[in-house]
This record gives C-alpha cells, sequence and structure tokens, in this order.
C-alpha cells in the first residue's frame, strides 16, 4: 500500500475532483491536507492545488491529472 498526501484546501472543486479520481485508484492511501493549515504550504502549493505529494520520495503530481495518470504515479512508487 502507498501512502500519499492530496494538498489541497476547502471549497475547490478541483481538489474534489481529484478526490474521486483517488477513490478509484489501487494500492494506496490518501490523506487528506489542507493548505491553509500552514503558512508554507500555502506559499508553495497555492496556485498549484490540488497536489499528490509522496513523502518518501518527494515525489508529486500536480493537477490537471486523471485516473490513469495518479494511478501510473502510485505504479511508478511501488
Amino acid at each position: 500500500m502507498i501512502n500519499l498526501i492530496l494538498l489541497g484546501t476547502s471549497g475547490c472543486h478541483l481538489c474534489e475532483e481529484a478526490e474521486l479520481i483517488m477513490s478509484s485508484c489501487n494500492n494506496v492511501e490518501i490523506e487528506l491536507i489542507d493548505i491553509a493549515e500552514q503558512e508554507q504550504w500555502q506559499e508553495k502549493y497555492a496556485i498549484r492545488i490540488p497536489v499528490l505529494y509522496h513523502s518518501t520520495t518527494e515525489s508529486e503530481l500536480g493537477w490537471p491529472f486523471d485516473q490513469l495518470q495518479a494511478q501510473g504515479f502510485i505504479d511508478s512508487l511501488g
């Protein structure tokens, strides 16, 4: 199982779409993090969200992505 962070914020329709995409991916557990919680995240990701982030490798997959691209990202980490 691959653990990823989905960086986003509340009220973001693209973030909601990314959550739906991730719900159909295999072999992944998603932690949702609101970038509004920390200023450093706001500075780095404000215009890039949603972003999938793998903390171990520091790999990122930024929006736009579809289910195939997300699953490819997950598979590349495993």
